[in-house]
């Protein structure tokens, strides 16, 4: 039997961005300490934590130093390299394991897996260099993307391709590395589910939410989704299987594409905390962050219902402008609930922070997030 940590055990946290920084906001509350690894002196998660490791995620000294301390350690990105978590998992369990967090880490490993679990991914690709470009096409349809197999997120690293020409200059233009095509899809909308997974293999999931994307990067979830109820469960029980077949321990999120013909794709797996699951820090009686720490610490579930309707908003660097945001426009709402990450430079698509619209129905919250929107960028 898994050992139960309760509060006074030390948390390990390898990443310090907003993920981290939230995550270890609720194990402060409910009387963890927190340790960060992280390379950067101005993390979010660092300024918050008990105390912050600066170090790259291969320094091995740094990694034994971090192992040491902690009793448990889990991750708030994809991208650390499998090694380094096995290295960790000889002296101090690390949740989710590498095994399950490498399947995310290329596009190709993810896709091969998803179809491991009897469920559809966009029809692909696989391209390794540019013998593979005119295969591909015979098996993609055009309008597609081509995306690097790894290190892409948030629309980097991928570029929308109309014909043989452009997929030859824009292989040429991400430098010749790794890459799958992906059929562009003709969406109806785009849904995540966020589930946590215990080490007894019981999982909940939070209600569905409905994402709205600019450029490539998120900028609203809607929740509940306004998606038919038959495709809600449909994807709520494909994201149990995958992390069910991952062994997974911990939080996690799967995105899908809702086809307009009725289809549900599998689009990506986050193996941490995500963006889309935000609104369940006002919305829902346990937050993704404390079920995180639940399920890392083998603890019970917290209640994943939702408590309103909700629409969470991200605020990106593009925001600020040369100023600050006018923010008694939103601090005038008191439906609206403002989370800020603490980075010390605003830059343009980056994410500063985010807010939680509450009101009686989605689209009195959306309305109202919209409005809050307009109003935020200084004249």
């Amino acid at each position: 039997m898994t050992d139960v940590l309760l509060p006074s055990a030390t948390l390990g946290m390898l990443g310090g961005g907003q993920l981290g920084q939230m995550f270890a906001l609720s194990a402060r509350v409910l009387g963890y300490q927190v340790i960060v690894l992280e390379p950067d002196p101005h993390s979010p998660a660092g300024q918050i934590a008990d105390q912050h490791i600066q170090a790259a995620y291969d320094d091995e000294a740094a990694l034994k130093q971090f192992a040491a301390q902690c009793d448990v350690i889990t991750t708030e990105f994809e991208n650390i390299p499998a090694h380094v978590l096995n290295l960790l998992a000889e002296s101090c369990p690390v949740r989710p394991s590498a095994f399950a967090v490498e399947k995310a880490q290329d596009r190709m490993v993810e896709k091969a897996f998803i179809q491991s679990c009897n469920l559809l991914p966009v029809p692909y690709a696989d391209i390794h260099s540019e013998a593979d470009l005119a295969t591909a096409l015979k098996t993609v349809q055009l309008p597609a993307i081509l995306k690097t197999a790894r290190f892409g997120y948030d629309g980097k690293g991928q570029i929308v391709i109309h014909n043989e020409e452009e997929l030859n200059a824009a292989f040429k233009s991400l430098g010749k590395v790794a890459c799958v095509l992906e059929q562009q899809i003709d969406l109806a909308l785009e849904i995540s589910v966020v589930l946590a997974r215990n080490a007894a293999g019981e999982s909940q999931c939070f209600p569905v939410a409905e994402n709205i994307h600019k450029n490539g990067i998120l900028y609203q979830s809607i929740v509940p989704a306004r998606v038919d109820a038959n495709i809600a469960e449909a994807a709520q029980v494909a994201a149990q299987r995958i992390a069910d077949k991952l062994d997974y321990i911990g939080v996690m999120a799967v995105e899908f594409f809702v086809t307009k013909q009725g289809a549900l794709l599998v689009n990506e797996i986050a193996p941490r905390t995500h963006n889309s699951g935000h609104y369940t820090q006002d919305a829902c009686v346990t937050s993704q962050f404390e079920q995180q720490l639940r399920m890392i610490c083998n603890l019970p579930f917290g209640d994943t219902r939702l408590l309103s309707p909700v629409v969470m908003t991200n605020l990106l660097g593009d925001v600020w402008g040369d100023s600050q945001p006018n923010w008694d426009i939103l601090l005038a709402d008191s439906n609206s609930k403002l989370h800020l990450y603490g980075k010390k430079e605003a830059r343009i698509a980056r994410k500063m922070g985010h807010f939680n619209t509450l009101a009686d129905d989605v689209e009195q919250a959306k309305q109202k997030a919209d409005a809050i929107m307009q109003g935020l960028t200084p004249c």
